[in-house]
């Protein structure tokens, strides 16, 4: 069975080459050109993953992405953009983006993300998840993606509630870094790299109400999560 991929992309050029390119490799692909389709698209194809483009017309990718997450929590979305600031990655994984590629890009480098993701998936599929643990004051639902705290629920991301769930189950340890990586991503690119250093960040920042917690980077090792 092809791998189905819906791809949002307004630059024509650019689409038919990608969207041809795919096909070559044996993809079933749903090309769009405006991200109000999408909706109904993603209904009727079904896909197992999507590549949208940042900059559309009317709607843009992070709102396409925010509107995917409501309807499945845990399809692989890759954002295609020239925007790289720190704060542009913070913005796509926050409306449901598990990767970014850079425009111009390789078909080489976006097929390998692609693959890297569906197997990431599958292997998340394959792996029982034990559905709610205690982390110092939260309770972290790892099926839910959620993370709570009294009355304060956090909804996380796909890749927020994966780092979290690698870090807890090595808790008052140290988790190598190259390891989250190739857990996360399949690869300890410098680009990937970055995006790791983003989402420490900001569980840090989720963590923060209980002040036992700490997420101690260990330079040129990786992390220890300490939970007193």
């Amino acid at each position: 069975m092809k791998t189905r991929v819906l791809y949002v992309e307004d630059e024509p050029f650019l689409g038919r080459i990608v969207k041809e390119s795919l096909e070559s490799r044996d993809f079933e692909v749903t090309m769009l050109s405006d991200g109000q389709q999408v909706a109904a698209a993603f209904d009727k194809t079904k896909p197992d993953i999507c590549v949208l483009d940042i900059m559309l017309p009317i709607r843009d990718g992070y709102s396409i992405a925010k509107d995917i997450r409501q309807v499945n929590p845990y399809v692989p979305i890759i954002f295609v953009t020239a925007k790289v600031q720190t704060e542009d990655l913070l913005k796509g994984f926050e409306s449901g983006g598990n990767d970014y590629i850079r425009k111009p890009f390789s078909m080489e480098e976006l097929i390998v993300r692609i693959n890297n993701l569906l197997q990431l998936r599958q292997q998340q599929k394959n792996t029982p998840v034990q559905e709610c643990v205690t982390i110092g004051r939260y309770e972290f639902n790892m099926l839910r993606y959620e993370l709570k705290t009294g009355t304060q629920v956090r909804k996380l991301s796909h890749r927020e509630a994966n780092l979290l769930a690698i870090l807890s189950e090595n808790r008052n340890g140290t988790t190598n870094r190259k390891d989250i990586l190739m857990r996360l991503w399949g690869d300890d690119s410098f680009f990937n790299s970055r995006n790791l250093d983003v989402y420490i960040t900001k569980l840090r920042d989720y963590l923060k109400e209980d002040p036992s917690i700490e997420i101690i980077t260990i330079k040129g090792v990786g992390y220890h999560f300490a939970v007193g």
